[in-house]
């Protein structure tokens, strides 16, 4: 596996998501997608081409995709640090939300048509590992063979980033993928990225379902406009942007032990001192191309929504 592999899955990947959408608008007055087979097409995006170019490369599919074992330890420490990082994720989803809507909040109606153990089921299990196994598992792992460290930390997070497909969810995106390929780079497994992704999106799911419960009527409520949405926004922000610096902090410090834990710590310092080894280019067409395609992609949606909601 190599970063031009994995530059050919990301550009299959977003092709593929593309062309079900324009499917979809062209039957749209024939099939509307429900939830569930929305979440088992959008599984399968992500899955098929990865698993081909997995295939293609003929090599041990468990070396390849890091699925080595940690400690139990290590997997409490995740769960900590999971709910540490938190605070930064919503600081930078609510700092997106001043220029573009909240997708997420947008289906949750949708979603909470579904019973909670199917909505759980899918959206804290089988997406967090199926994306782990396809951004963590397959485009790291290449990243990581064709460039350094930190050149694959980032470029890693970047193409999870831009594979949600919209500007509000590839803001926090982007920063929960560099967290991700910490971890693994911390422990040299992906498993560890997938307790912290299932965690993260069981929380939130568990989070919609009971303020659904106990705020019904606030939920209902018609949200500010204009300038008082600004004020609360920042008001938020503010307060948001003081828990994120402490629990960061903290969140910090517990990588740092997960590392010694799992007897990781010269590897996980050799991200930041490593720096200038040379190998494969990580940016090639392939990339380049997704890459366009997702922002205009992204820009086209933000806009037709903003004009017919």
């Amino acid at each position: 596996m190599n970063s031009k592999k994995v530059n050919w899955f990301f550009l299959t990947t977003i092709l593929l998501h593309i062309f079900i959408v324009v499917l979809l608008v062209v039957f749209r007055y024939v099939y509307t997608m429900g939830m569930i087979v929305n979440s088992i097409v959008s599984i399968a995006i992500v899955l098929v081409p990865a698993a081909a170019v997995l295939l293609l490369s003929g090599e041990d599919w468990k070396e390849a995709l890091g699925l080595h074992k940690i400690k139990w330890s290590t997997a409490g420490m995740i769960v900590l640090f999971t709910f540490l990082t938190m605070p930064l994720t919503t600081l930078i989803n609510e700092f997106s939300m001043l220029f573009v809507d909240n997708v997420v909040v947008e289906i949750s109606g949708e979603v909470m048509e579904l019973p909670f153990l199917t909505a759980f089921f899918f959206m804290a299990v089988c997406t967090p590992v199926s994306e782990e196994l396809a951004f963590r598992g397959v485009a790291y792992r290449g990243y990581r063979r064709s460039g350094t460290a930190l050149k694959a930390v980032l470029f890693s997070a970047l193409i999870f980033a831009l594979g949600h497909m919209n500007f509000n969810q590839a803001a926090y995106a982007f920063v929960i993928g560099m967290i991700l390929a910490l971890l693994v780079e911390a422990t040299g497994s992906i498993f560890a990225s997938m307790i912290y992704h299932m965690t993260f999106n069981g929380y939130n799911v568990c989070l919609m379902y009971l303020a659904e419960r106990i705020f019904p009527a606030e939920l209902g409520e018609t949200l500010p406009t204009g300038r008082d949405y600004m004020d609360s926004m920042l008001y938020s922000m503010g307060v948001s942007l003081l828990f994120a610096a402490a629990a960061s902090v903290i969140a910090a410090c517990v990588l740092v032990w997960i590392a010694k834990n799992e007897r990781r710590t010269e590897p996980f310092k050799r991200i930041w001192t490593n720096r200038r080894e040379k190998k494969d280019r990580i940016v090639t067409i392939p990339l380049a191309a997704a890459v366009v395609l997702c922002i205009a992609y992204m820009t086209a949606d933000a806009v037709l929504y903003r004009v017919y909601g």
